[in-house]
């Protein structure tokens, strides 16, 4: 079986709980760390599907960042291939960049655990489908973007108009982070280049998310178990 080719941006944006789905389903995985190699190509001849993950950078920063140039084309090649494709975060800003939409600050950060509305075009969806519509999700996210040429909303919030979509029937972008996990949280808020945030209005606060998440994250994980839990079967 072919493994699921992931693209990791920063060391501290994991997998997170999307490993243990992955394990369930049979289906093995292959990390490509582009902060810490030089990757002129990857072969997604060789893949069951393409995981592009978050990071603290954004989509233009490709001076600081030289590999975010080729992996946007990656990511067009991966959809040309049809094979499934779920961008989270950065990954999903990526995604929109390259179906050729732009990407821009939003204008208040999302950081913490926010409530989102999964939209009626959703309920047939494969990976969304079947769900209430609000649902609280964890966010870590300057930026957003333009809802591409073609794809479909499948979420929404006051904040943030474009959460989630859909290109085609395999290619999925969600904003937000239905992959963490405790450890995974801990260890953002720990981040020190994690908690920048200048503008009073943005200004991190670890102490009432992470008071928050004992509450928050067993309302999430049902959703993100099922989310991802599709996703790696669509690989598999």
């Amino acid at each position: 079986m072919l493994p699921l080719l992931v693209l990791q941006h920063a060391p501290h944006e994991t997998l997170g709980s999307l490993e243990q789905h992955c394990r369930e389903a049979g289906l093995a995985w292959r990390t490509v760390e582009l902060f810490r190699e030089v990757t002129p190509s990857v072969d997604l001849d060789r893949a069951a599907g393409l995981v592009i993950l978050g990071g603290p950078m954004n989509v233009d920063e490709t001076d600081g960042y030289p590999f975010l140039g080729p992996e946007v084309e990656w990511i067009r090649q991966a959809i040309h291939a049809g094979i499934p494709l779920l961008g989270i975060c950065l990954g999903a800003q990526l995604l929109a960049k390259a179906l050729g939409a732009r990407v821009y600050p939003n204008g208040v950060k999302e950081i913490g655990w926010f409530e989102i509305e999964l939209t009626p075009e959703a309920d047939d969806d494969p990976l969304l489908g079947g769900f209430d519509r609000r649902q609280t999700v964890f966010q870590w996210h300057g930026d957003t973007f333009d809802l591409p040429q073609g794809a479909v909303l499948l979420a929404t919030s006051e904040r943030c108009r474009h959460q989630a979509f859909r290109f085609g029937r395999r290619a999925f972008g969600l904003q937000f982070h239905i992959e963490m996990t405790p450890a995974l949280i801990a260890l953002w808020l720990e981040d020190l280049a994690n908690q920048e945030a200048p503008d009073a209005a943005d200004r991190i606060d670890p102490e009432s998310i992470r008071a928050a998440t004992p509450r928050k994250l067993p309302t999430m994980e049902p959703f993100g178990r099922a989310v991802l839990g599709r996703f790696a079967a669509m690989c598999r």
